[in-house]
């Protein structure tokens, strides 16, 4: 394409405040951008800039000019990441903060040797929107309405219950009304929901403590602090370890976990990733012992 260099300059230049600062981005001289923007005004045979006292404005020329530039140089950007991911797979995801922590991370280097890819990793709970910063998946809860026209994998449902380190279990299973109960400003309906679910309210009067994100309550939970709901896929490596404890079993909470992509034919590397997601969450329902839980008789 004829004079590339300088639609270029021109497209920096018309979202810069000045040439001075449009030259430092390009790592050139003011005359040098200056210099650019003559060759394209000539070429166009059409003014892209006007002055006014010491600052440059765009023309209405210029100002549609730069619309047309900013998407040329969008797709430019997009053609080159596209080539970049087909020689370094790599796969954006956007993925629940504590899932991302507790489950998904931990397993990530197994998908790492069965593909070669790397897994660049965002945490969002919620709306989300594929597409911003090259997301292609969204791994969610599904406790919101969808505001786009995205595919919509379930993954696994969700089972919660009360998780307790083994050792915080033995100071309170006698004495119900001690057990504190350990609340996330994220999910803070979590007790209420399984209150109602399991069909007894004699916990709700119990003293409680809050924390900012759910992740917190089971770290807390580990370290005897109270005792957590626990969405199984968050806590089954804890059980697995012995750190916690379900006396009270699992029951359904009613959501799924789900996978959310562009509504087109995914890539290869985009359903190598869902056939690895889907075979390990779908692993993650707790048993018919862990469902019933251990209370004392």
């Amino acid at each position: 394409m004829r004079h590339l260099k300088a639609f270029h300059v021109f497209h920096v230049a018309a979202s810069s405040p000045s040439y001075t600062e449009a030259a430092n981005r390009l790592n050139i001289t003011h005359g040098a951008v200056s210099k650019q923007i003559k060759v394209l005004e000539n070429h166009l045979s059409l003014p892209l800039f006007y002055r006014q006292g010491r600052n440059l404005h765009l023309t209405q020329e210029g100002e549609l000019l730069k619309g047309y530039t900013e998407q040329a140089f969008q797709a430019l950007d997009a053609g080159v990441n596209m080539l970049y991911r087909m020689k370094n797979p790599c796969l954006e995801v956007s993925c629940e903060p504590t899932l991302t922590m507790r489950w998904l991370m931990p397993r990530l280097a197994d998908f790492y040797l069965s593909s070669g890819a790397d897994v660049r990793l965002s945490t969002a709970g919620g709306p989300v929107t594929l597409g911003t910063t090259g997301l292609s998946l969204a791994i969610r809860r599904d406790d919101f309405a969808l505001s786009h026209d995205y595919q919509k994998t379930r993954l696994v449902d969700e089972w919660v219950g009360p998780v307790f380190s083994p050792e915080y279990w033995e100071q309170v299973k006698q004495e119900p009304g001690k057990i504190k109960l350990l609340h996330s400003q994220t999910r803070p309906q979590a007790w209420d929901d399984w209150s109602s679910s399991y069909g007894d309210t004699f916990l709700a009067g119990n003293a409680g403590q809050s924390f900012a994100h759910f992740y917190f309550c089971f770290q807390a939970a580990v370290d005897g602090l109270g005792a957590a709901i626990g969405s199984y896929p968050l806590v089954v490596d804890d059980l697995k370890r012995g750190n916690l404890i379900a006396p009270f079993g699992f029951i359904p909470s009613g959501h799924d976990y789900i996978l959310l992509s562009h509504n087109r034919a995914a890539d290869q590397l985009e359903q190598k990733f869902t056939h690895w997601l889907q075979g390990g969450l779908s692993a993650c329902v707790p048993t018919r012992v862990e469902r019933e839980g251990q209370l004392p008789c």
